[in-house]
């Protein structure tokens, strides 16, 4: 019996760390570090310039971490925007009305119309006083007829034009210069986020797992870039049996310890409960759990660090600590 306490106590040694012996054996549970992980990759085509991550390097949420050459989208930006400032400016112009000199205009070309038709009156009535007595040919008769009749013409459309300076654009083309306007501002929008598409941005906290192409390379939209392990929150997931299920509630407080590190436990909060009963997976690695029920849980770490990793294998404990 000296011999085999002497081996474990030389095991113990061996490995660096004390053995872990929780004083509520009765309260652990065994699971894991759950693998939270995202492909990255660009919704626009174009050339790559440059990848800004290596494996192993840390990003922060809406950090660059990759660019496309923009000159196109850039060019597109411009188009559009010149665009939409005809299009403002074609509206402004109708909803100002008519210029003061404008209405001068119609009114000045109005008056001539009006003069011209009587002039082309009286030419008319001599040339038919002039047919009559055959003092004239019958082609300069239907001449003057012709002139006085364009000359009314003209005046009836300079009128025409007259009114319609003076009332200003009618609603149906302000109406359509606004819809231009707005597809003016719709296609500009389109351009800008196109643009902003070209930098590739870390959706969330996290460490670069796979760095999958280099520079160069003709990107396509939905071309994985990155593949990034989530680190901004870590989660346990392991399986509690029912007669520890009162201590697993939602919300309740537990500790989380590692092999590495048995005597610094981390904080968590048990975030999810499953509502229905599973048979234990292969995975739960205690013998004496195989044969029971257990209900599914998650577990937030709230003092993650960098010494718990992803598919990690932890032990939580329920004991007094966890009690509310």
């Amino acid at each position: 019996m000296a011999v085999a306490a002497i081996a474990v106590l030389g095991l113990a040694g061996w490995f660096g760390a004390p053995l872990l012996q929780p004083k509520h054996a009765g309260t652990l549970l065994y699971g894991n570090v759950e693998i939270r992980q995202v492909d990255v990759a660009f919704n626009s085509e174009g050339t790559i310039t440059s990848m800004l991550k290596r494996e192993g390097d840390r990003v922060k949420a809406d950090e660059v971490i990759a660019t496309l050459d923009d000159a196109t989208y850039r060019s597109l930006v411009d188009l559009t925007q010149a665009r939409r400032d005809e299009a403002q400016a074609a509206l402004t112009k109708l909803l100002n009305g008519s210029r003061p000199e404008d209405v001068e205009q119609a009114r000045a070309a109005v008056a001539n119309a009006k003069a011209t038709v009587a002039n082309a009156q009286v030419t008319f009535l001599r040339q038919q006083a002039l047919v009559a007595t055959s003092a004239v040919s019958r082609q300069a008769f239907d001449d003057a007829q012709r002139a006085l009749d364009s000359a009314v013409a003209q005046y009836a459309q300079n009128s025409a034009a007259l009114a319609e300076t003076v009332n200003g654009p009618r609603v149906e083309d302000i109406d359509a210069a606004r819809a231009a306007l707005r597809e003016a501002d719709a296609a500009a929008a389109l351009a800008t986020t196109a643009l902003a598409r070209a930098q590739l941005k870390a959706p969330s906290d996290g460490v670069v797992m796979t760095r999958v192409t280099e520079p160069g390379t003709v990107a396509l939209p939905g071309s994985v870039v990155y593949s990034i392990a989530l680190t901004s929150e870590v989660w346990v997931r392991a399986f509690v049996p029912e007669t520890l299920l009162s201590r697993a509630a939602p919300d309740a407080p537990v500790r989380v310890l590692i092999d590495g590190r048995p005597d610094h436990p981390y904080a968590g909060r048990i975030g999810y409960v499953s509502p229905s009963a599973e048979f234990t997976p292969k995975t739960v690695e205690t013998p004496e759990l195989r044969t029971q029920l257990v209900y599914r849980i998650r577990i937030r770490i709230t003092d993650a660090d960098d010494g718990i990793r992803q598919g990690q294998p932890v032990t939580i404990d329920l004991g007094p600590a966890a009690a509310k």
